[in-house]
């Protein structure tokens, strides 16, 4: 099957950068296509096996453009499953587990507490249970989906902010790990929750010591975590009052392709882990990274290289933590993104042309669907099936029908000709696509579908309908 071409498009803002119901079950047998042949125009990595994405090479890849599926396959899914839908590749997301567990099995204590935030589907975090995740969760709904697929206790790390206590008595009462955001949230632990756990973390925000990326903003200015002088009053606090077991995290970047960020990020909480020790006779047991690990969206950008990042983080461990007497630290994370995104497609079919000032195409899809075009100006990728060999010698705008001009999933785009009733996959919505969803205008969120590992098609989540949208209303009032 052949190859889209690399084509220009809308990136958006520029980040700054820096050191310091019910659901019924569908199956459609699918072959996998040959994913060899590609688009001259295109500049990529050698073409990943129908194995997945495990290579442990020391080099960054260039973005991998090949589908897991062509366009008869996505047409005989759609006699029965109508676009828009979400399809993810569970055998790519697999292996992509699998690649960042092995780049930091040198640490025993190491988890990935996956970012349920990115893709809330019980099915994904069933397959990332399998492979060894745990979860991160940030709000009551988030807990219960971890809970249903058989996550609890400390496989489960509970990261919010302006928490409601019924949250807090939730995720103690499952055995997760909270991990506290501000340090008055030791006395509404105490006064709400039945007292404090015997493990708590606290969240760190370096403030002007980092910089962020436009996607989280820069740490002063916002509203997750403690001071530096708070952390160390919060520890000292919590030791106090009875706590025993304590783990330290941060997140200050979101969708960061420099690995170099992150090995930064990773001194930054050995030196604190050095100096909670010193100063308070602390401990810890675990440092949590956050997430944060980004995708490259564009043709031209680079994946982080996961084995040099877990060895470079080695390297620094040796260096910092061996030598204060700290070892064994357990290492956490909590990617979403990097771990389902590149492996989830928004399928979409056009059904309108227009030609004014520009020339638009529209598709049956909208923001509802994948907000981030929309919401960030960023870029996702797009095939048009069935035309990868077809020069991208014309310019459109891809747009929804939403009553929103931002509603585009590409702006002033060299793609081939399209025509209505061509099907369109669009890149890199497996995170923050389906999860972000909403139904201004009335739209209906379309279903979640998988391609499994033997090339069968199961729903995971089924469309909404009229009556789901209508569901907390009481029409009888009105008589």
């Amino acid at each position: 099957m052949p190859q889209i071409g690399c084509d220009p498009g809308w990136e958006g803002k520029p980040r700054s950068w820096g050191r310091t119901g019910t659901q019924g079950v569908v199956t459609l047998k699918l072959s996998w296509w040959n994913r060899n042949t590609v688009h001259p125009t295109c500049r990529l990595r050698k073409p990943r096996s129908h194995q997945g994405v495990g290579s442990t090479s020391s080099k960054s890849p260039m973005k991998d453009l090949t589908l897991p599926f062509d366009e008869a396959q996505i047409r005989r899914i759609i006699q029965q499953h109508p676009t828009p839908f979400h399809l993810y590749d569970e055998r790519a997301i697999r292996q992509n587990a699998r690649r960042l567990l092995r780049a930091f099995a040198w640490n025993p204590g190491f988890r990935e507490f996956f970012a349920v935030k990115a893709t809330p589907n019980p099915y994904l975090l069933k397959i990332l249970k399998e492979e060894g995740f745990g979860a991160d969760c940030s709000s009551l709904a988030e807990l219960v989906l971890s809970e249903r697929v058989g996550l609890t206790g400390e496989a489960i790390m509970f990261t919010s902010n302006d928490t409601p206590a019924s949250e807090y008595v939730r995720a103690k009462e499952l055995g997760a790990i909270l991990n506290l955001d501000d340090i008055t949230h030791l006395d509404f632990l105490e006064r709400r929750c039945s007292g404090l756990p015997e493990l708590l973390c606290f969240r760190y925000n370096p403030g002007p010591d980092r910089t962020g990326n436009v996607i989280i903003g820069n740490p002063a200015e916002a509203k997750y975590g403690l001071t530096r002088e708070q952390l160390f009053q919060a520890y000292q606090q919590a030791k106090e009052r009875g706590v025993r077991r304590f783990g330290l995290h941060t997140m200050v970047a979101s969708n960061e392709l420099d690995r170099v960020y992150f090995v930064e990020t990773a001194r930054m909480l050995f030196t604190l882990a050095r100096e909670l020790k010193d100063r308070l006779g602390i401990r810890l047991e675990f440092v949590n990274l956050g997430g944060g690990i980004g995708i490259p969206y564009r043709p031209e950008q680079t994946a982080v290289d996961l084995e040099a990042l877990g060895q470079e983080i080695r390297e620094l461990y040796e260096q910092m933590v061996v030598p204060a007497g700290l070892d064994p630290l357990a290492i956490c994370m909590e990617n979403g993104r990097m771990v389902t995104g590149p492996y989830g497609y928004l399928v979409t079919t056009a059904i309108h042309e227009k030609h004014i000032y520009r020339d638009y195409i529209g598709v049956d899809a909208c923001m509802a669907n994948l907000m981030r075009p929309g919401m960030y100006g960023a870029y996702h990728h797009i095939t048009v099936l069935g035309k990868e060999n077809a020069p991208p010698d014309r310019v459109y705008d891809v747009v929804g029908s939403l009553c929103e001009n931002n509603d585009k999933f590409a702006v002033q785009r060299s793609l081939p000709p399209i025509e209505p009733g061509d099907v369109l996959a669009i890149h890199d919505a497996g995170a923050h696509g389906y999860a972000m969803g909403f139904q201004y205008n009335g739209k209906l969120r379309g279903a979640e579908l998988l391609l499994k590992e033997d090339g069968s098609v199961q729903q995971i989540r089924r469309a909404e309908t009229l009556d789901d949208y209508f569901a907390t209303l009481d029409f009888s009032g009105l008589a």
